[in-house]
């Protein structure tokens, strides 16, 4: 399985990603009743802004995942925490299957973890998944993430949670 990462188009993505969004498996990703116009305008305003980057994850060659990453320092967790120099906010998101793969989970957030440390200038991954999504604690701990404390974020009550490089690469046995 070979798992790449392109960015994502707001526009001709519209409609995959609105299936993926508004599906009932991406409730912890609040937009269940969003509209194709909804996630038009999310998007475009994404890939308009210089702190923010979307893309979607190419599972051999099909789409599978949607990743998007952001500078804390200026959206998401502004005030809620001091970010470091090199900290890289991430969200993913895995397509819908009616056929789930045993282990792919797992192996996303590696191939995502991979391609933000592929960046020199990333140090640490930050991340806030709702307090109650116990599926995604686990999977953060199996790449390295290690839970700092618990935050009030506008929208939910989040798990603010930290990965180094050094812990990442501990934690898959590979050397990025």
């Amino acid at each position: 399985m070979t798992i790449r990462f392109r960015p994502l188009d707001p526009l001709k993505d519209a409609e995959l990603l609105h299936a993926w969004v508004t599906h009932p498996k991406a409730a912890f990703w609040m937009m269940q009743d969003a509209t194709l116009d909804d996630v038009v305008r999310e998007y475009t305003a994404f890939a308009a802004n210089p702190h923010h980057q979307a893309f979607i994850g190419l599972v051999d060659e099909q789409p599978a995942i949607l990743m998007e990453r952001y500078d804390p320092a200026h959206l998401e967790l502004v005030g809620l925490y001091d970010p470091l120099p090199g900290d890289v906010g991430m969200h993913f998101l895995v397509a819908p299957s009616d056929t789930p793969v045993h282990g792919f989970t797992r192996r996303v957030i590696t191939a995502v973890m991979a391609e933000l440390f592929d960046d020199p200038a990333t140090a640490r991954v930050v991340v806030e998944p709702d307090v109650s999504n116990k599926a995604v604690h686990a999977l953060n701990e199996v790449v390295g993430f290690v839970p700092e404390r618990e935050i009030q974020k506008p929208e939910k009550r989040a798990l603010l949670s930290f990965c180094t490089r050094a812990q990442f690469e501990a934690a898959v046995g590979v050397t990025i």
